[in-house]
């Protein structure tokens, strides 16, 4: 059990600002990337109970007709700017496509900034309530100052200086911005067939009744969706609570039963696509199985 704390250890003895590209690649990719995953779902998610960001991603058509693709093109872009860099040649080229998607709207800058924000507080949140340990400060702080070098990068303004302050805008956007909207619905419905796509049937169906748990209150009002049958809360809480315990005694075994594939919509990945295809109007068809993903 001690050796399951020792790339904590490590991660303490660094600087969350001068190595946060170092610490978040860790956290992320290391210490919780199952959990990790689901707390970027849930981001996704909460982005869409804002009515003027729902409105643009049901006015695209991308989470109606390519739900899979456009889930994918997120991850594997942020994926590109962990592992690499976002300085790095490959991390260049996602920014440039985060950018160029963005390009074709018309997007206040707090929308923006709410986006970003959620990248960084959603996991966080998620890990520190279900994961097999806390963030810690050395962590949150490191996501912190990636995502504010990456959002530098994408040209965003007014970025806040400070952890907490950021983290006191996600919650009063929030509070000002979450409407119920009939496009909140929407696409928050592609989501969760989405979510529940990733499991065979029949398990799917169950899954899908609990993956709404994944939502506080009011956000599941903002989406237009029920709350969940207690049965369903309970079958939830036992499921990851169960996953947090296998995690902390058998990482290595249980990382390896719950990989699934990153990115479903190209075949062959993490090898075998074009980075610059990658996004909305990219093809899906996979490239020379030459071509790296590093």
């Amino acid at each position: 059990m001690r050796n399951r704390y020792a790339t904590l250890r490590q991660l303490q003895t660094l600087d969350p600002k001068a190595d946060h590209e170092l610490i978040h690649r860790v956290s992320s990719d290391r210490e919780f990337p199952w959990d990790y995953g689901r707390g970027l779902e849930v981001a996704i998610w909460r982005t869409c109970c804002v009515p003027v960001i729902s409105e643009m991603l049901d006015g695209t058509g991308e989470f109606a007709l390519r739900a899979q693709k456009r889930y994918d093109d997120t991850r594997i872009l942020l994926g590109e700017l962990v592992k690499g860099g976002y300085d790095s040649e490959r991390g260049r080229q996602a920014l440039r496509q985060i950018n160029r998607a963005h390009a074709r709207f018309d997007i206040a800058n707090e929308d923006m900034l709410y986006v970003l924000s959620t990248f960084i507080f959603e996991p966080v949140r998620w890990i520190d309530r279900w994961a097999w340990r806390r963030v810690s400060t050395v962590e949150k702080l490191a996501a912190f100052h990636f995502f504010l070098a990456v959002g530098e990068r994408m040209n965003i303004r007014e970025l806040p200086t400070e952890y907490t302050a950021f983290e006191r805008f996600n919650r009063e956007y929030e509070q000002r911005m979450f409407r119920p909207a009939p496009s909140n619905h929407r696409v928050g419905m592609s989501l969760l067939r989405l979510y529940s796509s990733w499991y065979p049937r029949p398990l799917d169906a169950l899954v899908g009744a609990t993956l709404p748990c994944r939502l506080d209150g009011v956000a599941l009002r903002m989406l237009g969706i029920g709350p969940p049958a207690p049965w369903a809360r309970a079958l939830n809480r036992i499921g990851l609570r169960g996953h947090a315990l296998a995690e902390r005694i058998a990482p290595k075994p249980v990382g390896r039963l719950l990989t699934r594939p990153t990115a479903r919509t190209y075949p062959g990945y993490p090898v075998g696509y074009d980075l610059s295809q990658i996004g909305p109007g990219g093809a899906c068809a996979p490239v020379s199985p030459e071509v790296p993903n590093t």
